[in-house]
């Protein structure tokens, strides 16, 4: 499949250990298409017999990361029209996307400038490390549109926030969470100055790359499992009660109060 929308620079830093991927639809707004998806669910097989790269940074525009997931996309927008069997198969491309990146087997860094929602931060809490600028700030809006927070990210979130914390950002789905409030609950590691971010990624990239590739390797493999191992049993279930809240008329309200630009009325229906 020919890539529009992200693009990938290997051989980069010590001894060339490392490579940046960058996703970008030119638009500032970054948002994930099932295009944009399908390519970056691929990028990991790019990795898949890679001796050499030790680590991969993931980054977006210089003023966004991703929008989240497209609702004004006419490939997600057609699913209105779909079986459930049919809707339940194209719900899991996001998770696959992210668990592919999970996977890895090079340390993977997320580099953060601007804003970062919904399946946006679904996607990062999936790498091993997240850098942010100072203006960057996230949001999981999946909630006030009426559907769960899917694509396996909860687990993920719970390992790096903590029950309260994943538990707000989740459910008061309006809260922008700026870099600071996002360095404060461990949602990321490091901000650094707005367009210093990739920089300071790859700096923190190339100590890593210096380290032998093979303990490296092992330590990450070692840790994601302890880290992750019941994600599958917390996680199960996310695609049937993304495509359950799909059938729900809040769903509907909340994705047309979106389009419409005004406060949704939710009646737990």
């Amino acid at each position: 499949m020919e890539r529009k929308f992200v693009k990938v620079e290997k051989g980069l830093g010590p001894d060339g250990r490392i490579a940046v991927v960058r996703f970008d639809r030119g638009d500032n707004i970054n948002a994930l298409s099932h295009q944009a998806m399908r390519e970056l669910r691929d990028v990991p097989r790019d990795f898949e017999d890679d001796l050499e790269t030790s680590v991969v940074i993931l980054t977006g525009s210089a003023k966004a990361f991703s929008a989240g997931f497209d609702l004004k996309d006419p490939d997600g927008r057609a699913r209105d029209l779909l079986s459930v069997g049919e809707r339940v198969n194209r719900q899991r491309l996001g998770p696959r996307m992210c668990k592919a990146w999970q996977d890895m087997d090079q340390v993977t860094i997320a580099a953060i400038e601007g804003h970062c929602i919904g399946g946006g931060a679904a996607l990062v809490v999936a790498l091993d490390f997240r850098f942010c600028g100072q203006s960057a700030h996230f949001r999981i809006p999946e909630v006030e549109l009426g559907m769960n927070m899917s694509w396996g990210s909860i687990p993920r979130m719970l390992a790096l926030m903590g029950p309260a914390r994943t538990k707000q950002a989740v459910i008061l789905a309006s809260d922008r969470i700026g870099a600071a409030e996002a360095l404060e609950w461990r949602l990321v590691e490091k901000v650094v100055e707005d367009g210093a971010v990739l920089a300071a990624a790859m700096d923190f990239a190339g100590r890593i790359a210096r380290q032998p590739p093979i303990p490296v390797r092992m330590t990450k493999s070692t840790v994601n499992r302890l880290a992750h191992a019941l994600d599958d049993l917390a996680a199960h279930m996310d695609a049937d009660q993304n495509v359950l809240t799909g059938l729900t008329e809040d769903y509907k309200e909340g994705t047309s109060a979106f389009r419409e630009k005004r406060k949704p009325s939710f009646k737990g229906r």
